[in-house]
């Protein structure tokens, strides 16, 4: 058979490789006219060949060496030698399978520089522009075919197409360029930043500043009768205390956290946590807000005495009281929730609102009751969302933001000149509510941050008190928010006029046609819900845009040098903070045991994937159930299965009914602490428990649970979220089990512990060993709870998590710390699920 290729070529391109790179680490050299001193092989017949091996020349002294050398004639004797040798050279560097911007060192590298020649530096852009070439593209094939003018897809169409499963952020293009993205909830939302930035993004919580777009949560809007709407909140919200409907929160001038449960099923049917907002009444004596500011309607706020007629202000008669009654005004309230339990939160208001409808009584003297309509409205992607969190999150705001002169409020005023000033927002009122209109941030871009001054100037902003007037702002109004969907000049049009300024980097003055965004700018803070006085709160603040503005407001408060950070970085802010992080923290909701499933089946997975002796022995180390918590099992609902291989041959299922009627549900809110107390106090403290969960129930007008729920069983299934501090070594994974200590074993690690600090010991006396205490083997029925978040804490230096464990199991360690004189030391044990060494810890409650 005939060869394919000459007999001098290679067959595989393996070889041609090789060869083609031994080719360029070859120099040419010049073959002498006279005697040879370097020796060629006997194949080179050509003037210039490859350099061989050649014998030894040996010199004798200085004999044979000139005086005196002439550079220049020397030069030009090596001319060829030179050349050669910078050709090899060259040849070497081009010949290596590395791209120009490969070479470059791994903090100069982009992304950009391997399309565009101008990224790479100026002694590199000739190579780059070879490599580039589009001649060398068409030859080497690598152009792919293009669409016809009629077939082509236009950009918008391709992203759109790429959102059928799922729906983008406006920040979304941004954020795929720099982190690792993931579909959650109907979105792509980012995790985490592809750069190593655990701990940078930690410091920049803690002493500068941190963005995350929180657009995804979700929004919806009421507007009914204000009374109508309090009760429809009151058959929901958390019953612990004050009310959605409270003074505090009623003006608007606040914002309130609460939890939302199904109507009428407080304590159990937990859903999750949701933020109320009042639309602010504006009072009829207020100054003007602005030019665009509309006059208030008549009886709009509830507290002020007097109702306007034409332009002057009459004093309320009885009967214009009586009016009010008859027409109570309609009020708006926005709820902001998790976008997992949105669907869940929209239909218990839905069915909250039908059952207010229904009990609606009669006025005397009619046939039927008034027609009232309460209206409930999906606004989702209406608004956007950042959360910038930190002590330098004022300084980035005032640097970003630029509020319009037409705004005359005088409290204002005095708030955003202070603003920069204050060393953390934590100094203001929680939850407290600031309105009004800013400029394009595009004019006044880049931004600077604002410089902090003294202490003393800013007194003027924390003696600045919550009012409807400041929580003013137009973004309520859903005219001004569809009229801003979109920003009325483009980049490209303000860069046009950025170019015409005589001095280059000069701001642009806004203009008439410029538009002004309404904004709302809330406090924000993770606080500590345990008061352990070793942790750190995290102060910040909540910035809501109308939509089609995130990019704008994202590229200035980026630009001020805010990192941003995913739901990683936005999760470890409240592990930090020491609060609860849902849905990762709040067992016993439809949210988290979707969570625990995927997370089961993740890691589940991933342990199969490992060879035996690289995986934990789950049967060898005695850990009853690795991929979840079995909270059932801790609360004595279901029997305990053995830990151990499970034979074939499995008994029929247990018919025992001990469990029946227990529902599980966890306890939370402000009034926790006390709730307990007063349980305690009475013999029984399931009749105590149920005693307290019927106050908060009457008042919000809800029937006591006596009728349908035994004591016991709601004392069996109660479970409380604790923060768990080491009192050693040792940092707990997520799903650690908690165990219980007999006396003396509580006795054994206290005296560890107290002999660390005292170091004294009596003559003779044992020392513990905690290498000894901590190798014990505890029972599985000791179990009192679970870890649900733990890992080592960097603001605390040590060893920190958040779990639950059973109510039942937490009155007994306090028995047992009163016992043992330390009533404020609830002792447990806490194991890894993959780890035999038992390690002391601290527990606390968790409040709010």
């Amino acid at each position: 058979m005939a060869a394919k290729r000459k007999s001098d070529e290679l067959s595989s391109a393996r070889d041609r490789k090789k060869q083609r790179i031994a080719e360029n680490r070859t120099i040419a050299v010049q073959q002498p006219s006279g005697p040879a001193i370097v020796h060629f092989p006997s194949n080179s017949t050509g003037t210039n060949a490859v350099a061989g091996p050649s014998k030894s020349v040996a010199f004798v002294g200085m004999q044979g060496l000139p005086s005196a050398i002439d550079v220049e004639k020397f030069a030009e004797a090596r001319a060829f030698e030179i050349g050669a040798m910078q050709e090899a050279m060259d040849n070497v560097s081009g010949g290596s399978g590395q791209r120009v911007w490969q070479t470059l060192p791994r903090h100069l590298r982009r992304r950009a520089a391997s399309h565009d020649v101008r990224r790479v530096p100026f002694r590199l852009r000739e190579r780059a522009r070879a490599e580039m070439d589009i001649v060398r593209k068409k030859a080497t094939g690598r152009f792919k075919p293009k669409r016809g003018k009629c077939n082509r897809i236009s950009r918008t169409d391709a992203l759109l197409k790429r959102q059928r499963e799922k729906t983008w952020l406006e920040t979304h293009i941004w954020h795929a360029k720099r982190m690792k993205m993931r579909d959650m909830w109907g979105y792509r939302l980012a995790i985490h930043p592809t750069e190593k930035s655990f701990r940078p993004s930690h410091r920049a919580s803690i002493h500068g500043s941190i963005l995350h777009d929180a657009s995804y949560h979700s929004l919806i809007e009421l507007k009914g009768p204000e009374n109508m709407l309090k009760n429809v909140l009151d058959a929901c919200c958390d019953a612990q205390g004050p009310g959605p409907g409270a003074k505090r929160f009623l003006t608007g001038s606040r914002t309130q956290e609460t939890q939302f449960y199904k109507p009428h099923s407080y304590p159990f049917d937990l859903v999750g946590p949701i933020t109320v907002m009042w639309k602010p009444t504006v009072a009829l004596n207020a100054p003007q807000l602005s030019k665009k500011t509309p006059a208030p309607a008549p009886g709009s706020d509830p507290t002020h005495k007097a109702k306007r007629k034409g332009k002057q202000a009459q004093p309320q008669t009885e009967s214009s009281s009586t009016e009010e009654v008859a027409n109570p005004p309609i009020r708006t309230v926005w709820i902001r929730t998790h976008p997992a339990v949105f669907d869940d939160v929209f239909s218990g208001l839905q069915h909250s609102a039908s059952l207010v409808l229904q009990n609606l009584p009669t006025p005397p003297g009619t046939a039927a009751a008034p027609s009232t309509e309460i209206e409930i409205a999906d606004l989702r992607e209406n608004v956007n969302v950042f959360e910038i969190m930190g002590p330098k999150s004022n300084q980035v705001l005032k640097g970003a933001l630029t509020p319009i002169k037409e705004d005359k409020r005088e409290d204002f005023k005095k708030f955003w000149s202070s603003l920069p000033d204050l060393q953390t927002s934590g100094s203001l009122p929680r939850g407290m509510v600031i309105g009004f209109e800013v400029y394009d941030p595009r004019l006044n871009f880049p931004p600077k941050n604002a410089k902090y001054h003294t202490a003393a100037s800013a007194s003027s902003a924390m003696t600045t008190f919550p009012t409807s007037a400041l929580a003013h702002s137009d973004i309520w109004d859903e005219s001004t928010r569809k009229s801003l969907t979109k920003p009325r000049f483009a980049k490209k049009d303000l860069d046009a006029r950025r170019a015409q300024n005589l001095i280059p980097g000069t701001k642009l003055n806004a203009q008439r046609q410029d538009d002004r965004v309404p904004v709302l700018l809330i406090q924000r803070t993770l606080e500590n819900a345990s008061q352990t006085p070793n942790s750190q709160s995290i102060h910040g603040w909540t910035l809501i845009i109308p939509s089609g503005w995130a990019m704008p407001f994202l590229s200035s408060l980026i630009y001020t040098g805010t990192r941003v950070g995913g739901l990683r970085e936005r999760q470890t802010q409240a592990f930090e903070a020491g609060t609860t992080s849902f849905p990762r923290d709040i067992p016993f909701t439809s949210t988290y045991e979707s969570f625990v499933i995927e997370r089961e089946q993740e890691e589940r997975d991933q342990w199969e994937r490992k060879p035996p002796a690289k995986r934990a022995n789950f049967d060898k180390l005695g850990t009853r159930s690795p991929w979840k918590p079995d909270w059932e099992v801790v609360l004595g609902i279901e029997p305990s299965e053995p830990v151990g291989l499970v034979t074939t041959q499995r008994e029929p299922a247990s018919t025992s009914t001990s469990g029946e009627g227990v529902r599980p549900w966890l306890l939370r809110g402000v009034d926790v602490i006390r709730i307990l107390d007063e349980a305690a106090s009475l013999f029984n403290h399931g009749s105590g428990l149920l005693a307290e969960i019927n106050k908060f129930r009457q008042k919000r007008s809800m029937d006591p649970l006596g009728v349908t729920v035994r004591s016991d069983d709601l004392w069996r299934g109660a479970l409380i979220s604790v923060s768990i501090t080491m009192r050693g070594r040792g940092a707990p994974d997520d799903l650690a089990a908690i165990y219980c200590l007999s006396d003396d074993e509580a006795k054994q690690w206290h005296a560890v512990f107290d002999t660390k600090r005292t170091a004294a010991f009596a003559v003779g006396e044992d020392r513990p060993d905690e290498v000894v205490l901590s190798g014990t083997r505890h029972s599985p029925e000791t179990i009192i709870g679970y870890v649900t978040r733990g890992n080592f804490s960097l603001s605390r230096g040590e060893g920190f998590s958040i779990g639950a464990v059973s109510v039942s199991r937490f009155f007994d360690l306090k028995a047992q710390a009163q016992r043992l004189g330390h009533p404020n030391l609830l002792s447990v044990i806490v194991r890894n699920r993959d780890d035999d060494t038992c390690r002391a810890a601290l527990l606390e409650v968790m409040v709010g």
